[in-house]
């Protein structure tokens, strides 16, 4: 975290002797600075809601269009457009709601009431009341509602997990003397504390230096409120192919009005010719069809263990190509396990842990002491039921260790435990078998743990203060934070599937490069950057380096957001784990930003589009590999509707343009569409998951589909206009035009099964059902008289339906040659896929 000027131009020259302010300076300060509102109410949010619901244009779009279809009394139509409404305004109510909720998340962290000394005299003033130069009472449980200096206080430890995410207390102790009376003057993060940061422990008295917005916490809220919610590349595709075809579709009305007209129809049949037309034309499918799949996305990265809180990420998070994910808890457990003893040879492990126990307190809420205590309990040492302590003296950073003296039969005993290097100087031993040690301590730490050393002696003649000599080495702990099951293989995974991973956390640069190389992250020798190191890279232009990190250590919260950017600008897809407020500005900004359910934050929660209810890398990947087969399957949705509808529009409008009876009537549209929305809807959904990923598309303009992709679908939708055009004329030249409409209805349902056969490969217990369902009723609306009679048809003979199966089958397989000829190409090319491939 970036440690924060000290402001002495707001603080006064005598502040690090303060004893409060008066009613008057608090007064002239709240004028000056402002109240301490880090999160400022919305003011009219209904209002603001709407505004920005009605920006939307395809909401008019479809508006407009259920109104046209109502006016000519095609009121089933009219409803469904209304319908689709819903789910448009519904997913602009929920991004309004998300930016407001994401505020409310954060203030919901703050202090709400605070103790300050006002002309002398403690009182309770709200916390927005707090002002610059306040002198602060903080108990323990309590939030601290500024950033300020601590200036008494002692055992102090505090929860900073909201600001930074790490879940381990953090030691405060206070300033000892003044900072130089300059305003650069800088002072150590161990004496700052943040708003909405709590104490655990002890009692603090603090100076307040920044408040509302100007505090870490307010930077935050600000970088969360400023980012804009845009819409996806995949509903801006739609939205452009919607628009497109709906375009076409009104000017062949109008061209078909016009040309009806002037062949002498009457303005009846060139207006039952519109509707026609433009019943089958309109693609209401396309807003219709995404709905379903996102929602079915939603259910299926739900059994993932990834709840998915913003539908359209379904989409992203399929076309991910880089993740930033936290160390801790998310490739890690998250908590502190004693993973090693490393006793003298003269003792055992049991002894070295009765030590260690010894000079730990069981409820002090020290990571290290619980894990200790943990290990003590696993392995029943006697050690465990310690004696009675007769003094403690507990961890300070000046100190670096813990101390606690016991009574013993023969006097007293003293234990200490804490940094290695402290340690080790409080023993007697020589030079040599020091040096044996500080090896030990280098060999643990370089492979990621964190390393403390106990030791013990007795006192013959204890005076009262803390022993600092003449200690009895006991031996070594060596504490990790496990790699959680399943991670190396996950991002053996990414790495296959060219995902790149970027570790970014808080950790020293030894540990997280341990944590790299356990999990397969760069090989044997992954490359680290620190935080500002990388911030200095972007800063000069140079963010090509990012192209090669692995691990960002020491990662302040602007500069995680830094790095999103940057890898954003570099054409990646990013993915961002967080768990604390200080991750809410990345969650934004990333195309996918992703929560921690177990552990995470509401306000991490709140911003982010996904939330992991394991808080599992493996989940992340799970969740990519499923977003990307429904995206695929959406994909394979989308090119049957047009490969259908090609050919029902331009035959729509074709035949009667060229002078012929109306091909369709209305009752045949009906018929097609309840063919075409359960194919689309109930097919492609439930296709299974490949077994590995597929190639990664890594820009970020949007193509609806790949030109080899286009090429296919107009390719194939000519083909059956073609078929179906022709197998209309052939028999309306022999004089019946129902056995005309039968013979095109007969090419374009077999076309539609075939087609549906040949991109889902009949996987699914749907598929199967629907083609055969398509080929069944087809087969009885058209043989039986009374029913083809009722639908203006006439039954067809043995060769009508050879030629109308030879066709539809030609038709089916020139998707399967396409997809042949693209997996020959991509093994040829080792996995990978050229700029004609190119998809979503």
């Amino acid at each position: 975290m970036i440690i924060p000027h000290v402001p002495t131009d707001r603080l006064g020259s005598d502040w690090f002797h303060s004893s409060g302010l008066t009613a008057d300076q608090a007064l002239e300060a709240r004028q000056r600075y402002g109240p301490n509102d880090i999160v400022e109410a919305v003011q009219h949010p209904w209002w603001a809601l709407a505004r920005d619901t009605a920006r939307d244009p395809m909401i008019w779009f479809f508006a407009g269009t259920s109104a046209l279809y109502g006016v000519v009394g095609q009121v089933a139509e009219a409803a469904t457009l209304l319908g689709a409404i819903v789910p448009l305004v519904l997913m602009d109510v929920f991004l309004h709601r998300r930016t407001q909720a994401s505020t409310e998340g954060l203030k919901s962290r703050l202090a709400s009431r605070a103790t300050v000394v006002r002309d002398g005299v403690p009182i309770e003033v709200a916390a927005r009341d707090v002002v610059p130069g306040d002198l602060v009472t903080v108990m323990t449980g309590e939030t601290f509602p500024a950033d300020g200096i601590v200036l008494t206080g002692a055992d102090l430890q505090i929860d900073e997990s909201s600001l930074t995410g790490e879940s381990y207390p953090v030691r405060k102790h206070p300033l000892i003397a003044p900072a130089h009376a300059d305003d650069e003057a800088r002072i150590g993060h161990e004496q700052w504390v943040f708003a909405g940061t709590r104490l655990l422990t002890g009692r603090a008295s603090v100076v307040v230096a920044y408040t509302g917005g100007e505090s870490i916490y307010g930077q935050i809220v600000r970088s969360a409120k400023g980012s804009a919610q845009t819409r996806t590349p995949l509903q801006q595709a739609i939205q452009g192919l919607v628009i497109a075809l709906t375009a076409a579709a009104l000017v062949l009305c109008a061209i078909l009005v016009i040309v009806r007209l002037r062949q002498g129809h009457g303005w009846l049949d060139a207006t039952i010719s519109a509707v026609t037309l433009a019943t089958a034309a309109l693609p209401e499918e396309f807003p219709v069809v995404f709905a379903f799949f996102l929602g079915v996305g939603v259910y299926r990265l739900a059994r993932s263990g990834a709840l998915v809180r913003r539908a359209v990420s379904v989409e992203n998070i399929g076309r991910v190509s880089c993740i930033c994910s936290d160390k801790t808890g998310t490739i890690t457990e998250g908590h502190l396990r004693l993973a090693h003893l490393v006793p003298i040879d003269a003792i055992d492990g049991a002894r070295l842990l009765t030590v260690a126990a010894a000079a730990s307190r069981r409820e002090s809420g020290d990571p290290l002491d619980t894990a200790i205590f943990v290990r003590v309990d696993e392995d029943r040492i006697p050690g465990a039921a310690i004696p009675e302590r007769i003094a403690t003296f507990p961890f300070t950073e000046d100190r670096k260790r813990e101390t606690a003296i016991q009574r013993d039969e023969g006097g007293q005993i003293a234990y200490t435990k804490g940094a290695a290097e402290v340690v080790l100087s409080l023993v007697s031993s020589s030079p040599a078998d020091r040096q044996r040690w500080v090896d030990q301590v280098s060999a643990l730490a370089e492979s990621g743990h964190k390393v403390i050393a106990c030791a013990w002696q007795p006192l013959h003649a204890w005076t009262g203060a803390e022993p600092a000599s003449d200690f009895r080495l006991a031996g070594l702990l060596g504490f990790e934070d496990p790699v959680r099951d399943g991670v190396a293989a996950a991002v053996a995974a990414c790495q296959a599937a060219g995902i790149r991973v970027i570790i970014v956390t808080g950790d020293h640069p030894v540990t997280a490069r341990a944590i790299a190389r356990d999990i397969g992250l760069g090989g044997a020798a992954p490359m680290v950057m620190s935080g500002d190191e990388m911030q200095v890279a972007i800063d000069q232009g140079e963010s090509a380096q990012l192209r090669r990190v692995h691990v960002i250590a020491r990662a302040a919260p602007a500069q995680k957001l830094a790095l999103v950017r940057a890898l954003q600008e570099r054409g990646e897809i990013v993915a961002v784990t967080g768990d604390g407020v200080n991750d809410v500005p990345a969650l934004q900004a990333a195309d996918i930003g992703i929560a921690m359910g177990e552990r995470g934050t509401r306000s991490a929660r709140e911003v982010s589009a996904i939330v992991l209810l394991d808080d599992n890398f493996r989940t992340i990947v799970q969740a990519i590999a499923e977003g990307r087969q429904l995206f695929r399957n959406l994909q394979l949705s989308f090119q049957y509707i047009l490969e259908i509808h090609i050919p029902l529009v331009i035959t729509a409008a074709l035949i009667p343009l060229a002078g012929y009876p109306l091909l369709y009537l209305p009752t045949h549209i009906v018929w097609l569409e309840m063919l075409i929305h359960p194919t689309a809807l109930l097919v492609f959904q439930g296709l299974p998951s490949p077994d590995r990923f597929g190639p990664i598309d890594r820009s970020r303009t949007v193509r609806f589909f790949s030109r080899s992709e286009w090429l296919l679908i107009v390719v194939v939708g000519s083909l059956v206009t073609v078929l179906v055009t022709a197998g209309y004329v052939r028999s309306f030249e022999a004089g019946d035009v129902d056995h005309g409409r039968a013979m095109a209805l007969a090419v374009l349902t077999l076309s539609s099964a075939v087609i549906t056969a040949a991109l889902s490969r009949l996987r699914t217990t749907a598929s199967r059902v629907i083609v055969a369902g398509t080929i069944g009723l087809s087969l009885v609306l058209t043989q039986v008289q009374p029913l083809a009679a009722a639908l203006h048809l006439e039954p067809l003979h043995a060769d009508d339906w050879a030629i109308a199966g030879i066709g539809s089958l030609l038709v089916g397989i020139l998707p399967l040659l396409f997809d042949y000829a693209r997996s020959r190409r991509h093994h040829a090319g080792g996995g990978g896929h050229d700029e004609g491939d190119r998809a979503l």
